[in-house]
């Protein structure tokens, strides 16, 4: 039998997700807009838990995504540009404005304490479909070449 999940993870019903972490989806829009990739609910948001040293694997979603911090520590948010060279680096905080990471960025996420609780808000909204780990795609060597003390989030 394995132990019971901590706390948080029981009380918030959070299940682990493919990017690290664990998440829980709490809102899909009934509205759906027409994306090039297909028809999409106009807004998506989940509840997304990372633990202490835990990390959001490189990723990419293919519309924009804003984060808020909910509760807990803060959490350091990094992006890539569209040309893989301009790396953005963004520590949310408590009381601290969301931060929107634009579509289609290369992006990963760390705890900076015990455990973040942030809120993510895809519009038009999140489909798996949309979804991309970097070590999946070809622009991992680049990547890494770049950013090498990224890396080890692959």
């Amino acid at each position: 039998m394995s132990p019971s999940p901590p706390a948080p993870l029981r009380d918030l019903r959070l299940a682990p997700h493919p990017e690290g972490g664990a998440y829980r989806e709490v809102f899909r829009s009934r509205a759906t807009v027409v994306t090039p990739r297909g028809p999409r609910p106009s807004a998506t948001a989940i509840l997304f838990l990372l633990a202490a040293g835990e990390f959001s694997r490189w990723h990419a979603v293919a519309n924009p995504e804003w984060w808020h911090l909910l509760d807990g520590d803060s959490v350091e948010l990094t992006w890539l540009g569209a040309d893989l060279a301009e790396c953005h680096r963004r520590v949310l905080g408590p009381g601290d404005p969301p931060c929107l990471v634009p579509a289609g960025c290369w992006q990963t996420a760390l705890s900076l304490g015990q455990e973040s609780l942030v809120g993510c808000t895809v519009s038009p909204g999140f489909d798996f479909a949309d979804f991309t780990l970097l070590r999946d795609s070809p622009a991992a060597t680049e990547v890494t070449r770049r950013h090498p003390h990224l890396a080890s989030r692959l």
